[in-house]
């Protein structure tokens, strides 16, 4: 037999995260669902380590700048393991902290396991613990967020990458980081290591950076990075990856001026996200997603299945945190 609520949250975000507190202090028992940290991507693996990776690195090229200030400094060393020491501590103070409040919510049952459709009403939990427990309510919430996209290159997988959560762990500045896709998640690293001293090689597809944005917004941002020092290859079509004579790797990107062989010591993915919906089965419960896995809903944010609704990245459309909150409000 199911355990009966009035709601079920799949996924602790910045949607799902507002939606319980708020239902269950309305008076609804409410359970949400977290896979792993509450506080979903913005602050486990987005704005908050991010933001506080930037300002690390604002510091360090501010540093260098001292002297047009009319500030005498010596050399400067990055400390790769302070940084991030001091962003992991950051980002546990933002994920306690907001554990605790959902845990003294009254109504509301935090519970860790990764969460499945059994039928439109039913969801299956695998607990963290080993154990499994069978949810039943009139509404569910998806809330499960997305994660980064690794695209069909040939020879990929056997050279290492690095993501928008992993390359946060580094503890070393990388020589030479190479980045696929100019994004604006993309660009974010890009600056933020050529900042901390790594060559920065950004390979984007498209005509533009920022491809959703103004092109003079882009051409302007373009300008800067480059006065900066970041190399910007646009029109970039990544042909190959794998490792040359000496170990390194090496990516084979066609341009309009003719094949190049990019070397480099570090390759970060930067080229989309896909929604994580692999897990939910949502086939169980007649879930329609589009041809890229996102869940289809209206603009109640209502699927196709009557009662069964989908907030945050897993929806698709623009990946940002405060649409996320705004999905909540809806």
């Amino acid at each position: 037999m199911a355990d009966k609520y009035d709601a079920i949250i799949i996924g602790s975000g910045q949607g799902g995260g507002p939606l319980a507190t708020t239902l269950a202090k309305a008076g609804w028992k409410v359970a949400l669902i977290e896979r792993e940290y509450v506080g979903g991507t913005c602050v486990n693996r987005g704005c908050t380590p991010t933001k506080t990776m930037v300002a690390s690195a604002r510091v360090a090229y501010l540093t260098r700048r001292a002297a047009d200030y009319g500030i005498q400094t010596g050399p400067i060393a990055i400390d790769m393991q302070k940084v991030r020491q001091r962003k992991r501590d950051i980002v546990e103070n933002f994920r306690s902290s907001g554990q605790r409040y959902m845990e003294s919510v009254k109504n509301l049952d935090l519970i860790f396991g990764e969460a499945s459709f059994s039928d439109p009403k039913t969801i299956q939990i695998h607990l963290n613990d080993g154990e499994k427990r069978r949810l039943g309510a009139d509404k569910i919430f998806i809330n499960t967020g997305g994660r980064p996209v690794v695209p069909p290159v040939e020879g990929l997988e056997n050279v290492p990458t690095l993501d928008s959560t992993s390359i946060m762990e580094l503890d070393t500045v990388p020589e030479h980081l190479i980045m696929i896709g100019g994004g604006y998640i993309g660009l974010e690293f890009g600056q933020m290591f050529h900042r901390f001293g790594s060559r920065v090689t950004v390979l984007q597809r498209g005509s533009q950076l920022l491809p959703r944005e103004d092109a003079d917004v882009t051409i302007e941002l373009t300008r800067i990075l480059k006065e900066d020092g970041l190399e910007i290859i646009l029109e970039a079509v990544l042909k190959r990856a794998g490792r040359n004579g000496e170990n390194k790797i090496q990516l084979t990107v066609e341009t309009p001026d003719g094949d190049r062989n990019i070397i480099g010591s570090h390759v970060l993915l930067s080229a989309g996200r896909i929604p994580n919906t692999e897990a939910l089965n949502l086939g169980a419960a007649g879930i329609e997603t589009d041809d890229r896995g996102f869940v289809k809903v209206s603009e109640h944010l209502e699927t196709n299945v009557a009662g069964v609704y989908a907030m945050g990245d897993v929806k698709g459309g623009p990946a940002f945190t405060h649409i996320a909150y705004d999905d909540f409000r809806i």
